[in-house]
């Protein structure tokens, strides 16, 4: 496995442009040029359909993060897309036997993908990757938490990461700074009312925007349960989408690290997958509308956003970026005229830009299908924070943004 890793051949000339214009470093220390997720997974009694949480079966845990750095590679006659470093954590808490077992599987993964031992017991090199594994009686971090280990339960570490690559300590614990924040609590949805089309919005104007994945999605970049199954944080628990998922809480079931190690140029394909797709994505006729919209005056304010992609600022309008592992939703900037807000394609998380607007006195509106489909299924998704006095529209962005658009006579 050689680094860099080209992740796109031969990059146009205006992606090229894009990448320097809005993937560079910006300011305020935010580098879009490096993707980052983190999942945590606990057992817990208020996930016990998730996590197999039982009186006799507890205390399991796994935590992933991974940290990919892209860049542009000026060595050939067109420029390349390459990831040049690679930062892949996986770290397990449970039984002593399962982890014992466990180890014993990741030798002989290692041993499989062609893996060769440093020297150092604990670590293995192929190429330019590096793959260490520590365990533990009681895990660092548990003791920096001062969190108690189950009597019987070990620890065990897997990291891959590029050879000469270091991760500072903040961005190494803070996965654990997420999980010692405790389990997401799921909001009580309200009794929203649901409206044809968006035409109350022009009762309260101007709006803000906040916006996820729902537009990136109808751009062509893959939704986020997407890298649930890359990183394999889920497993199905029946044959259709309808059926639902279970967290990954068993060492035995860590198919992730076993492709990893054992099929590492395909997984690590696997993993940048969605660079590539939102580099090659473009701006969608919702951006481009908004875009419109703002230019009008109808809107107002940054656009609340928690995708990475970078696709409204391509569209030309400014960015607030909200997704932070913490749940503590950065600020937002309402300015004094705005009077609504308007919620394109986000679901389950972050809910502090729409309790604030509520706070404000702001309206809000939502533009979602409230349902998601798979392999020709279609499943009920409801918006989960929406309350009294709130409106739904059920639609794709760009035919709601379309009309909304017309009853703004904007184009006219």
């Amino acid at each position: 496995m050689l680094l860099p890793h080209v992740v796109i051949d031969s990059l146009t000339p205006a992606q090229s442009r894009t990448w320097r214009t809005h993937f560079a470093p910006q300011p305020g220390g935010r580098s879009p040029g490096i993707e980052e997720g983190i999942w945590r997974r606990t057992q817990d009694p208020r996930n016990a359909e998730q996590s197999g949480w039982q009186e006799d079966d507890h205390g399991r845990r796994r935590i992933v993060h991974y940290r990919l750095h892209y860049g542009i590679d000026h060595s050939r006659p067109t420029d390349r897309l390459v990831m040049e470093e690679l930062y892949l954590y996986v770290s397990w808490l449970a039984p002593a036997d399962e982890i014992a077992t466990h180890r014993r599987d990741l030798e002989k993964w290692l041993f499989e993908g062609h893996w060769r031992p440093t020297g150092d017991n604990a670590a293995w090199r192929r190429g330019d990757l590096l793959t260490t594994i520590t365990g533990y009686d009681v895990h660092p971090q548990d003791e920096r938490a001062d969190r108690d280990t189950p009597a019987g339960f070990r620890s065990i570490d897997v990291v891959v990461r590029s050879a000469d690559y270091h991760l500072p300590r903040t961005s190494r614990n803070l996965p654990w700074d997420v999980l010692a924040g405790g389990m997401r609590v799921k909001e009580q949805r309200g009794t929203p009312e649901y409206a044809d089309d968006l035409a109350g919005l022009l009762e309260h104007l101007p709006f803000v925007v906040e916006a996820g994945c729902g537009t990136s999605i109808e751009a062509g970049v893959p939704p986020l349960h997407w890298l649930h199954e890359v990183y394999r944080v889920t497993a199905r628990t029946g044959n259709d989408l309808t059926q639902g998922y279970a967290f990954t809480m068993a060492p035995a079931q860590d198919v992730l690290v076993k492709e990893v190690l054992t099929d590492t140029g395909r997984k690590v394909d696997d993993m940048v997958a969605m660079f590539r797709h939102l580099l090659e994505a473009e701006p969608t006729e919702a951006h481009l509308l908004l875009k419109a919209m703002y230019d009008g005056g109808h809107a107002v304010g940054p656009v609340a956003t928690h995708n990475f992609d970078r696709l409204f600022a391509r569209a030309g309008l400014d960015e607030a970026f909200m997704r932070r592992y913490d749940q503590k939703t950065p600020p937002m900037d309402y300015p004094a005229e705005a009077r609504a807000l308007l919620v394109i394609g986000l679901h389950a998380d972050r809910r502090d830009v729409q309790r604030r607007a509520r706070e404000r006195g702001l309206r809000v509106f939502y533009v979602d299908t409230e349902g998601v489909t798979e392999n020709g299924t279609r499943q009920e998704y409801l918006i989960e924070g929406a309350r009294e006095g709130d409106v739904i529209v059920r639609s794709e962005a760009n035919p709601a943004l379309r009309r909304l658009a017309e009853l703004l006579q904007i184009g006219r």
